[in-house]
C-alpha cells in the first residue's frame, strides 16, 4: 500500500515503560529511547493512499489522520510502533482498518494552518463523534533547523508496526526515504486524545517536530514468533 504523508506534526512525551506495557501485543515489549519510553501524538495529511504502487484511491485515499502511538520492540529486536488510536474522517477507511486489527476511530479531523508563508503554523483539529474526545494542536516549524539528532530520528524513523489480529501478533513493515525533518515550536495544544487512551503525561511535549512529507509504502504482514 502506497501512501504520502504530508505536513506531519510530531509531539512526544516521556512516559514510563510500566505505564505502556499493557498496550503491547503479545511477545512485544516497550522500546526504550534515550532512557525512557515515549508516547506520541502525530498528525498528518494522508494523500493518495492506494493498493500497490501507483494506484491511489480517489477521495477515500486522502484524509487527515491523527494517531496516538507507542514504541515497541519484538522478540528478535525489531523496532516498531504500536498504535493506540488513529482518528480519521473516512468511515469506509475506519471500518476496513478495524477489520484488519488497526484501532481506527471515526472522527471529524481537519488540518489547520495559520499565518503567512514565512511564519506559517501547521496543526490539526479532532472532534470525535458525540464529542467523546477532542484535540487541537499547532506548531511553527523552524525550517532553517534540520532535526538530525539521534532522539528525533529514533522517534520518527520507525519502519514498521506491531499489531494484533485474530489472536496473533503481526509485524507490518514500512519503507520510506529519510524525512525532511525540522525542529518546531509548539504554539497551541489542547489535547484529550492521550487521556482518552488512558495515557497520562504532564507538561508540554519534550520533542516537537515537523516534516513537509514523505512517500511511504507498507509491505506484507508477518507473524511475530515468541523469542
Amino acid at each position: 500500500m502506497d501512501q504520502f504523508w504530508a505536513d506531519a506534526v510530531f509531539l512526544h512525551w516521556r512516559i514510563g515503560a510500566e505505564a505502556v506495557a499493557r498496550y503491547m501485543p503479545a511477545g512485544v515489549v516497550p522500546d526504550v529511547v534515550d532512557g525512557s519510553s515515549w508516547v506520541g501524538l502525530i498528525g498528518f495529511r494522508m494523500v493518495g493512499a492506494g493498493l500497490g504502487r501507483g494506484f491511489p484511491v480517489p477521495y477515500f485515499g486522502s484524509f487527515s489522520e491523527i494517531n496516538v502511538r507507542l514504541y515497541s520492540r519484538g522478540p528478535d529486536g525489531t523496532r516498531g510502533v504500536v498504535f493506540v488510536t488513529l482518528d480519521a474522517s473516512r468511515l469506509a477507511v475506519v471500518l476496513a482498518a478495524r477489520a484488519g486489527g488497526i484501532p481506527y476511530v471515526w472522527s471529524k479531523c481537519s488540518p489547520l494552518t495559520r499565518g503567512a508563508e514565512a511564519e506559517r503554523e501547521y496543526g490539526y483539529d479532532v472532534v470525535r463523534y458525540r464529542r467523546q474526545a477532542t484535540s487541537r494542536f499547532l506548531v511553527l516549524p523552524e525550517m532553517d533547523r534540520t532535526a538530525d539528532d539521534a532522539l528525533s530520528l529514533e522517534l520518527t524513523a520507525r519502519f514498521g508496526l506491531h499489531s494484533t489480529l485474530a489472536g496473533r501478533t503481526l509485524y507490518i513493515p514500512n519503507t520510506h526515504s529519510s524525512w525532511p525533518l525540522h525542529h518546531a515550536v509548539l504554539t497551541e495544544l489542547d489535547d484529550g486524545l492521550l487521556g482518552a487512551a488512558g495515557l497520562r503525561v504532564e507538561g508540554p511535549p519534550e520533542s516537537v517536530l515537523f516534516s513537509p512529507g514523505v512517500q511511504t509504502q507498507f509491505g506484507k504482514p508477518s507473524v511475530v514468533r515468541p523469542g
